[in-house]
């Protein structure tokens, strides 16, 4: 009888929660297919590395990634570890709701060879490190060499005057368009380019307003909307998101694109390398361009009953190795000092964006204003449908640029009042 005692005591611990796997939920929602096989493989190697912990991957479909992932945190399905784009960060680091990483880095081997961008914008929302990003987008131009030879034209366009007699020109070959333009999802990241360029300016004035009503920017706005209308971008293209322009420049569709270095490998696959080339964006009337820098990277959420496991995850995804891994493969500028020494990020192919980059009198790199807590909803929602009925014609740029204004007036200067109540 004592013997079954013991056999039944000890079957029962065996079989307790304390002896089962430890799951750590993840979320993508800058999901592709290739990046999500690849993240798969590294979740793999995690795995075997760290027995007894499984990691439940769950990717989002990119365009809808906004509302599904805020549906699942309001009904309470919040994840241990989730990709952060920065435009999101305000939203959901000013309610309190992601873990501060500063402690968990501070005992990170790997922490001292971090570039200090990684520690600056990951830390925006009350100057703490809510995020860690696994890389950086900055936009510069891709130009078809091979349409310009056609079209007469030596080198790609300085301004952003040349940049429109170019596409002008460009699209007056048959079946040809100057411009590969972005309506669709994501759009506002060369929209806000496109209006801070030709303002002089960034997002906001010294009293928090936003500048998106300036003549200028008003200016900016309407160039896209003449592309479009006047027939230098293809007209199906008000519906284009990341995909579309991507297929659109290497098919030789329309010869000048301004995108992240993730275009690069779908573009370097299909094309040959003599056929095209990565220029920095153009000025505008102030002589400076003003390309944006976006980010994404991991955070963890503050309710996560597994922080160990979860942090254990993002520091492998973020170890140098692995990093400089994802960021040849996705197509993000590496987070590390001593990553651009890498022979892959040490070719022509990447001299726009590092030209950019390395000169800050001609280039003033803009990063959205992820700290506002409702930009992530602007950026996903109001700026591309607004965005598509000016090209449309359905609005005019004054109209939807005041709006924008302020929408972004009102956010920015409600936090500058909070920041300093």
């Amino acid at each position: 009888m004592k013997r079954f005692c013991i056999v039944t005591v000890v079957a029962g611990i065996l079989a307790s929660p304390a002896f089962a796997d430890t799951t750590v939920k993840v979320v993508e929602v800058i999901t592709s297919p290739p990046r999500t096989e690849l993240l798969k493989k590294q979740f793999i190697a995690f795995e075997q590395a760290n027995p007894g912990v499984h990691v439940d991957l769950v990717s989002l479909p990119w365009g809808e990634a906004f509302e599904k992932f805020l549906n699942m945190v309001q009904a309470g399905d919040t994840p241990d570890v989730v990709e952060m784009p920065e435009r999101w960060l305000g939203l959901y680091g000013a309610n309190d709701q992601l873990e501060d990483l500063g402690p968990y880095m501070a005992k990170w081997p790997e922490s001292s060879r971090l570039g200090e961008r990684a520690r600056e914008l990951g830390s925006v929302v009350h100057g703490t490190q809510y995020e860690i990003p696994y890389g950086y987008y900055v936009r510069a131009l891709f130009w078809n060499t091979k349409l310009f030879r056609q079209a007469g034209l030596p080198s790609p366009p300085a301004t952003f005057d040349e940049f429109v007699a170019d596409a002008q020109k460009i699209s007056a070959m048959p079946g040809k368009y100057g411009y590969c333009l972005r309506g669709g999802a994501g759009a506002f990241g060369g929209v806000q380019m496109f209006m801070n360029t030709m303002d002089g300016k960034g997002y906001f004035n010294p009293d928090g307003s936003s500048t998106f009503s300036d003549p200028g920017s008003v200016k900016g706005l309407q160039m896209l909307i003449d592309i479009y209308q006047k027939g230098y971008a293809p007209k199906d293209a008000v519906n284009w998101a990341f995909n579309e322009i991507v297929a659109g420049f290497y098919s030789g569709t329309c010869a000048m694109l301004d995108q992240d270095p993730d275009a690069l490998i779908g573009i370097a696959d299909k094309m040959n390398a003599e056929d095209f080339a990565v220029a920095p964006m153009p000025a505008g009337p102030s002589g400076k361009a003003f390309p944006s820098l976006g980010y994404a990277g991991w955070a963890m959420f503050a309710n996560s009953k597994v922080k160990a496991e979860a942090w254990k995850t993002i520091a492998f995804l973020l170890s140098p190795e692995n990093n400089l891994a994802w960021a040849k493969f996705v197509g993000t500028l590496p987070i590390y000092k001593d990553a651009t020494n890498d022979p892959y990020f040490a070719t022509n192919k990447f001299s726009g964006w590092f030209e950019e980059l390395n000169h800050p009198d001609k280039y003033d790199l803009v990063v959205v204003p992820s700290h506002l807590e409702a930009f992530g909803n602007f950026y996903d929602n109001i700026a591309p449908r607004t965005y598509q009925a000016a090209l449309l014609g359905q609005r005019t740029a004054q109209d939807v640029a005041d709006q924008w204004a302020k929408y972004l007036t009102e956010q920015q200067q409600a936090y500058v009042a909070k920041k300093t109540n």
